[in-house]
């Protein structure tokens, strides 16, 4: 555990006083401004049904780790039974998109590339066959509910998947396919296409347009072209929308909502549409969910609205709302993010203090930025720059992500060293190699870092405060702070030390516990008592989880 950030945390959870009994003690309330989500790449995960590993003919060879691994929607409800996510404190999971993709695939540079990331959409109506069924979809969630762990999907209005010749581009009225984004100003990144060859929807239209006539084909094929144009009627009447490119397609996503009682989406390439889009596919995502609430009352998790995080790519929390194009500066939170994706947390972990760290995301999250959050994470599937590629740091990645303030994204892998770095990779693909079971089975320094997680998620999951409350200062050195969270009648206070020495450690607890008060270490399972307002505690491990008994 040498590149771990050694800390005590000291817990104490109470509602108006202190409860005598655990057993009265309130559960932890869900705050998704706390939440750990686990983010994970359908096909890289986990293989839950190998009879869906090949469809629509993707048997050609493609370059490495550009191909369909395997991994599906019931790979990921096995681990979820299982308790994997339980164990790892996990109260939310991320998964890519899950539509069904183009059915061919790309060679850019890279060796042919099949859709197994799930971005490069077909048809938003459809589950891709690679990662399963509706029931499976069903299931899923249904399963995930009862663990007390909430579903996200991921959206895509901005672009349909690229041409090739199993797919034909979709119509004018539908997409552009020119010219290329130069990211230069508001309207160089808007009104254009991403990369080459990947269409992008005319978001900003509010003409009306007839369906793609590739998706009339199909939709009759598979029997259903009659049920999805009644759908559709029924949609544009209620809401008065044109019939626009954007509006067939949220209706498309909402969908998922209503059907399977998702509870929220990432949202993919924000800052590339326009603004106002996203305002109107919230309001959709709300009325959506409000109805799901409605039909399904036995259902109902609690009273949180529907979740809304946008990627905002190179969005910092030091921006606060305002993201800077340079020639215009834009709010993505107010009547439409609850939450942006954070890319600031991998250079704030490795230039500043810790105390500042952690100071500078408490101040931002309790003034300017009140009322929302940010989706923090230190690796991802799109960022070449992760804050230990090499993975020579993750006690301390552990650390340093899962007690900053904030919602924290455990990227998969994450809590078993999982290799960002793979030889023979092109671009991107070096980040998303299949999940290291077989390492968490037999390795046993896997085996240390997984249980370092494991304890930090579980303490994060179970104390709002750590996430989501206000942080302070208590002593320097050692360092010492806490965490203070309250919502109605729920209060939840942490205290936690880092960078304390081996073997016995002394902390002044004082703002926190009263003499005589009990405390159990859930690391090393040790109780010891506050004697003057301290606790002194000698344990053979870098890190300290005190809890009141």
């Amino acid at each position: 555990m040498r590149s771990l950030i050694f800390g005590i945390l000291i817990t104490v959870t109470l509602t108006g006083c202190v409860h005598k009994n655990p057993e009265e003690q309130p559960e932890p309330p869900f705050v998704w401004e706390a939440t750990n989500v686990y983010f994970l790449l359908i096909d890289r995960f986990n293989n839950g049904d190998a009879t869906n590993d090949i469809n629509f003919d993707r048997t050609l060879e493609t370059g490495k780790l550009r191909g369909f691994e395997g991994g599906d929607i019931k790979g990921i409800t096995q681990k979820i039974k299982e308790g994997y996510f339980t164990n790892l404190g996990v109260n939310a999971i991320w998964m890519t998109p899950i539509v069904e993709q183009i059915h061919g695939g790309t060679d850019e540079n890279t060796g042919l590339t099949y859709p197994f990331h799930g971005y490069w959409a077909s048809d938003w109506t459809a589950i891709d066959p690679n990662f399963g069924t509706a029931a499976d979809l069903h299931e899923l969630v249904s399963v995930a509910h009862q663990y007390g762990i909430r579903i996200l999907l991921d959206a895509i209005i901005n672009h349909t998947g690229p041409v090739t010749e199993q797919d034909p581009v979709w119509p004018e009225a539908w997409v552009r396919t020119e010219p290329q984004c130069t990211y230069k100003s508001f309207e160089s990144t808007i009104t254009c296409t991403l990369v080459k060859n990947l269409p992008d929807i005319k978001t900003e239209s509010n003409a009306n347009v007839d369906l793609p006539p590739q998706l009339i084909e199909k939709w009759k094929a598979e029997g259903r072209y009659e049920q999805e144009v009644t759908e559709l009627d029924a949609f544009f009447e209620r809401t008065g929308y044109p019939r626009a490119p954007r509006f067939y397609i949220m209706k498309w996503l909402t969908d998922y909502i209503t059907k399977f009682g998702i509870d929220g989406y990432r949202v993919d390439t924000v800052k590339h549409v326009e603004p106002y889009v996203w305002q109107e596919f919230k309001d959709e995502c709300d009325y959506s969910f409000s109805e799901y609430k409605t039909n399904n009352p036995d259902k109902v998790l609690d009273d949180n609205a529907f979740y809304l995080v946008g990627e905002v790519y190179n969005y910092g929390i030091s921006s606060t709302k305002a993201f800077d194009f340079g020639d215009k500066k834009v709010n993505y939170f107010d009547d439409a993010f609850s939450s942006l994706i954070n890319f600031e947390l991998k250079w704030n972990a490795a230039q500043l203090t810790t105390e500042a760290m952690f100071k500078r995301y408490s101040d931002i999250l309790n003034s300017e930025l009140n009322g929302y959050g940010v989706l923090n994470y230190l690796s991802s599937h799109d960022d070449s720059q992760p804050f230990d590629a090499a993975r020579n740091k993750p006690f301390e990645t552990a650390t340093k992500l899962l007690l900053t303030p904030g919602t924290a994204q455990i990227y998969y892998g994450d809590e078993s060293a999982r290799a960002l770095i793979v030889e023979g990779t092109q671009g991107d693909a070096t980040l998303r190699s299949f999940m290291n079971w077989e390492a968490i089975k037999n390795n046993s320094r896997t085996q240390d870092i997984l249980r370092h997680w494991q304890k930090l998620g579980q303490f994060r999951k179970n104390h709002p405060a750590v996430g989501a409350g206000k942080h302070q200062m208590i002593t320097q050195k050692p360092y010492v702070f806490y965490r203070s969270y309250q919502s109605n009648n729920y209060k939840d206070v942490v205290v936690i030390g880092l960078d304390l020495p081996n073997g016995e450690k002394v902390l002044d607890v004082s703002k926190v516990f009263e003499d005589g008060d009990q405390l159990q270490d859930a690391y090393s399972g040790k109780t010891i008592q506050v004697k003057k307002g301290k606790v002194v505690i000698n344990t053979p491990f870098n890190i300290v989880l005190l809890e009141k008994q």
